[in-house]
C-alpha cells in the first residue's frame, strides 16, 4: 500500500494546488524538522548579531564558535542512540571530567616522569590518548552491565555515576589543575596550530562536495536498483548545489579568520618571511577539533543508517519487547550502546583539555545539561525510536549559540542557565504536539 501511494502521489490533484516550496520540499524530500530548525538557527544568528552590535556574525566569533561546538558535537551523536533505546546518560560531563582529569596526569606526570618518556617524548600524546579512550570505553561498558544486565534504570545509574565520576575527577589530583598539556596533544583543541590553514581547508571543501555528490548519485542508483520512487534530477541538483554551498560558505568563514598579528608576525621572523606593510594575513583555516566532530558524525551517521548495529538501535527504540522477540540480543547491544558513549565522551575530553591546555575540576561541569537538550532540540524523541545524528549535530549549534550569543551580550551566567533550561522545556513540549499530530 505505501508504494502504491508513493507511485500515485505525483497525480494526485493536489500536486496542482501546492505551492512552489512545497513542492520543492516533497520533490528533494528534505525534513520538514530540519528545516525548521536551520531556520531557527538563522533567526538567532541574525537576533543576535543585532543585539550585540554586529558582533555575532564575524568570521572571528563563528570560528570560536565551531570549536565551541565540537566536544558537546562530538558527545550527542553518542546521546542520540542512549535516548534512542529510551535510555538517558546523566554522567557525560562527569566522565568527561574524569578522562581528562586521567589524560592530563598521563601527560605530565605518568608518561615522562615515572614511565620515563620524558617531556615533549612523540609517543606522549598518542599513549595519552589511548589511556583516555580506554577509561571512558570502560566505564560506559560498567554502566551499561548495570543497566541492561542488573535492570537498574539508566536514569539511577547514570545519576549515581555524574556524582561518582565527577568525585573520581576530584580525587585524581586531590582538586589540582594539571597543566600544561603536550604540545602536539594541544593540537587537537584548535588554535593558529591546531587549524590546517588556507590550502587545506580548500582542499577539505572539494573532497566534502565531492562526497556530496557522490552520495546522491550513488543514492539514486540504489532507488533505481530496488525500484523505488525516484527524486526528480531537478531536486537533486538543488540538494548538492545546497550541500556544496554550505560547504564552500564554511569553508571561507574560517578562512576568512586571520591569526593574532603578533603570533603572525612571530611565525613570519621564524620562517624568514617579510611583513606587507599592512600586517601578514596567515588563515586559520578549519580547526583540528571541527575536523574531529565532522568526522564522528560522518561515521556515527553511516554506523545508524547504514549497519546492522544502527537497525538493531532503532528496533530496541521502537518496540523493545518486539526486538528481544525478533532474536536481537539487547542487553549486548545496551552494553555496547554505552561503551560507545563512553568513548565519545573520551573524544570530547580530548578536545576540552586540549583546548585549555589544562585538566581541571570543573571540565564538563553542566555539559551534560548541554548534551540532551542538544539531542532533544535536534528531533530525539525521549518516547525512543526517533533520532538523527544531523538534526543532533544542529541541535549542538544551536545550543552553543545561544551560549555564545549571551556572552557577547553580557548577560550574566545564571540568566543563560534560565535560557537554556526554558530552551529544553519548549523542545521537549514542541517534540509532544509532533508525536501527538502524527499520530
Amino acid at each position: 500500500m505505501a508504494d502504491q501511494h508513493a507511485i500515485s502521489t505525483p497525480a494526485h490533484p493536489s500536486t496542482f494546488t501546492q505551492n512552489p516550496i512545497q513542492r520543492f520540499l516533497i520533490a528533494t524530500e528534505v525534513d520538514t524538522r530540519l528545516l525548521g530548525m536551520i531556520g531557527a538557527l538563522a533567526i538567532i544568528w541574525i537576533g543576535f548579531n543585532i543585539f550585540s552590535g554586529g558582533l555575532f556574525l564575524t568570521p572571528r566569533n563563528l570560528w570560536n564558535l565551531s570549536v565551541q561546538t565540537a566536544s558537546v558535537a562530538v558527545m550527542v551523536t553518542g546521546m542520540v542512540l542512549v535516548i534512542v533505546t529510551r535510555n538517558i546518560d546523566l554522567s557525560v560531563g562527569s566522565i568527561l571530567g574524569v578522562v581528562g582529569m586521567v589524560m592530563g596526569v598521563m601527560q605530565t606526570q605518568i608518561l615522562p616522569v615515572q614511565m620515563g618518556l620524558g617531556l615533549g617524548h612523540p609517543m606522549i600524546w598518542s599513549l595519552s590518548l589511548l589511556a583516555g579512550l580506554i577509561v571512558g570505553v570502560g566505564i560506559g561498558a560498567l554502566q551499561g552491565t548495570i543497566i541492561a544486565y542488573l535492570r537498574v534504570p539508566a536514569f539511577i545509574v547514570t545519576l549515581g555515576g555524574y556524582l561518582v565520576w565527577r568525585g573520581a575527577a576530584w580525587w585524581v589530583t586531590m582538586g589540582r589543575t594539571v597543566a600544561p598539556m603536550d604540545q602536539t596533544f594541544q593540537l587537537i583543541g584548535g588554535g593558529p596550530a591546531g587549524s590546517i590553514g588556507f590550502t587545506w581547508s580548500w582542499i577539505v571543501a572539494g573532497i566534502a562536495c565531492a562526497a556530496i555528490i557522490a552520495g546522491l548519485y550513488f543514492g539514486r542508483r540504489q532507488r533505481h536498483r530496488f525500484n523505488f520512487p525516484q527524486r526528480p534530477l531537478w531536486a537533486e541538483a538543488s540538494l548538492a548545489v545546497l550541500g556544496c554551498g554550505a560547504t564552500i560558505g564554511a569553508i571561507w568563514v574560517a578562512n576568512a579568520y586571520p591569526w593574532p598579528v603578533r603570533i603572525a608576525e612571530n611565525y613570519a621572523k621564524a620562517n624568514g618571511i617579510a611583513v606587507p606593510e599592512g600586517g601578514l594575513f596567515i588563515s586559520h583555516g578549519i580547526a583540528v577539533p571541527v575536523l574531529i566532530a565532522v568526522g564522528v558524525g560522518v561515521l556515527m551517521t553511516f554506523l545508524t543508517m547504514r549497519t546492522r548495529f544502527g537497525r538493531y538501535v532503532y528496533a530496541m527504540g521502537g518496540n523493545p519487547e518486539a526486538a528481544e522477540l525478533a532474536g536481537i540480543n539487547t542487553r549486548w547491544m545496551t552494553v555496547k550502546i554505552f561503551m560507545l558513549m563512553g568513548g565519545l565522551c573520551a573524544v570530547a575530553a580530548a578536545i576540552s583539555s586540549a583546548r585549555l591546555n589544562a585538566a581541571t575540576n570543573a571540565l564538563g561541569t553542566l555539559d551534560e545539561l548541554y548534551v540532551i537538550a542538544a539531542a532533544v532540540i535536534g528531533g530525539t524523541s525521549l518516547a525512543g525510536g526517533v533520532g538523527t545524528i544531523a538534526g543532533a549535530l544542529l541541535g549542538a549549534v544551536v545550543m552553543q549559540s545561544l551560549q555564545s550569543g549571551m556572552v557577547l551580550m553580557g548577560l550574566d551566567s545564571p540568566l543563560q542557565s534560565i535560557v537554556v533550561g526554558i530552551v529544553l522545556v519548549f523542545a521537549v513540549w514542541l517534540d509532544t504536539l509532533y508525536r501527538r499530530n502524527k499520530h
